[in-house]
C-alpha cells in the first residue's frame, strides 16, 4: 500500500511539473531611441525562423500596436513558453507597413536582443530569446537609416 501511495504521489509530481512547464508567460517590451512621437509602434512575436522578415504572415504570431511616444511600451500576456523573435517597426505614417526607399527602411525598426543590422534582417538565432513561465522583459533599441 505504501509503495502504491508513493507511486501515485510521484506521478502527481511529474504531472504538475509538466503542466508548470507549459504554463504561459508574459512579455513586457520597452522601446529606446524613437525619433518622434508620430504614428504607431507595431510589434510581431514569432517562433517561425522562416517568417522572421514577414512575421505578419505567421498565423501563430502574436501582434500588438501602441502609440509612439516617450515611455512607449507594450505587454504580451499568456505567451506559450518557447524561443521567439520580436520584430518591431515605428510606423510613423500609420499605414500598417514599413516604408522603404530602394529597399532601405524609411521608418524605424528593431528586433529582440538588438542584433547588428547589415543587409536585411538579422538571423533568427541572433534575435532569438526565450519566454518561460514567468515574466520576461525586453528593451528594443530602434534603428533609423533615412
Amino acid at each position: 500500500m505504501r509503495k502504491h501511495i508513493l507511486t501515485v504521489a510521484g506521478l502527481a509530481l511529474v504531472a504538475s511539473t509538466a503542466w508548470a512547464d507549459d504554463a504561459p508567460g508574459t512579455l513586457s517590451v520597452r522601446f529606446e531611441g524613437l525619433r518622434s512621437a508620430k504614428g504607431m509602434i507595431r510589434a510581431c512575436l514569432t517562433r517561425d525562423p522562416k517568417l522572421l522578415a514577414h512575421c505578419e504572415q505567421d498565423p501563430a504570431a502574436l501582434k500588438a500596436s501602441v502609440a509612439a511616444g516617450p515611455g512607449a511600451h507594450m505587454d504580451f500576456a499568456a505567451v506559450p513558453p518557447g524561443d521567439y523573435v520580436l520584430a518591431v517597426i515605428h510606423d510613423e505614417n500609420s499605414n500598417n507597413k514599413l516604408d522603404t526607399a530602394f529597399g532601405i527602411p524609411r521608418e524605424g525598426f528593431g528586433f529582440s536582443r538588438n542584433p547588428a543590422i547589415h543587409f536585411g534582417p538579422p538571423s533568427f538565432e541572433a534575435a532569438k530569446f526565450h519566454i518561460g513561465t514567468g515574466a520576461t522583459e525586453l528593451t528594443v533599441k530602434m534603428k533609423y537609416f533615412l
